[in-house]
């Protein structure tokens, strides 16, 4: 049965983030967006949530183990063993994802709790990559293909998605519901197929686009290489694993340990 709600996504203010000679506009999105897509549907008490502590601000995401078991099981055991305390999202790309969960904090390392085996990919028809969406990312080619530590969070910009890319989605045989979701809310719906969807944030949209605007440094050529100036610009301080609806804003959060 489809679930239909309002989803209060936080309205991100019109703002410069600026530092330096970088200048990137948060986007607005919409305060509320009605969907029978399970991604903008309020979480229910009881759905596995994961808090984000960062230097930038909280953000909540609900997590979906029915739809992604390997991904899920495999981000809790290690948010839980503290894996990624202290680390720092390396990568910062404006309109396109803020991606982190390397330890060694330059995108080329990662783990799992399967003593580093990857784990194959999870791309379950139910979960797009809509603005907001918390995905695995997935390592291809090289000796090393799936999925481990490593994660990121969609920031595509509500109006990523054109219209000729919709008539393309409807013709691949995506829902009106799922198309609408993308023309209203954005996302990168091209990697639907190649990276995991895992969970979807419902609280700190703001702060993921916050995220999205630290000034990145350029490579010798003058080419941008998404990666944050200052290496602790974006530093994750904790991701408590519990149940929603969780602990209060300010609160201390605490693991549940009968989750997952």
């Amino acid at each position: 049965m489809k679930r239909s709600a309002c989803l209060p996504l936080l309205l991100a203010a019109v703002l410069l983030c600026s530092c330096g000679s970088n200048t990137k506009k948060a986007p607005t999105r919409p305060d509320q967006f009605i969907s029978e897509e399970r991604q903008f549907a309020a979480p229910s008490d009881g759905d596995t949530i994961a808090i984000f502590s960062t230097s930038l601000g909280e953000v909540r995401a609900v997590l979906y183990p029915d739809a992604a078991p390997m991904a899920v099981y495999n981000f809790v055991g290690l948010a839980r063993s503290g894996y990624y305390d202290g680390t720092i999202i390396w990568r910062s790309q404006y309109g396109f994802a803020v991606q982190g969960g390397d330890a060694t904090g330059t995108g080329t390392g990662g783990s799992t709790i399967w003593s580093n085996t990857p784990y194959p990919l999870e791309a379950d028809a139910s979960l797009k990559h809509y603005a907001g969406a918390l995905c695995a990312a997935f390592a291809q080619g090289g000796d090393v293909t799936g999925g481990n530590s490593q994660f990121y969070f969609v920031a595509a910009l509500p109006d990523s998605v054109s219209s000729d890319q919709q008539a393309e989605l409807t013709q691949n045989g995506y829902t009106d519901s799922q198309v609408a979701a993308y023309a209203a809310m954005g996302g990168l719906p091209y990697l639907d197929n190649t990276d995991t969807v895992f969970g979807q944030v419902y609280q700190g949209m703001d702060v993921v686009d916050a995220m999205a605007c630290v000034e990145t440094t350029k490579d010798e050529d003058g080419n941008d290489t998404w990666k944050p100036t200052e290496d602790a610009a974006i530093t994750i301080e904790k991701v408590t694993i519990t149940t929603y609806p969780g602990p209060a804003a300010g609160d201390e959060a605490t693991s549940d340990s009968s989750v997952g």
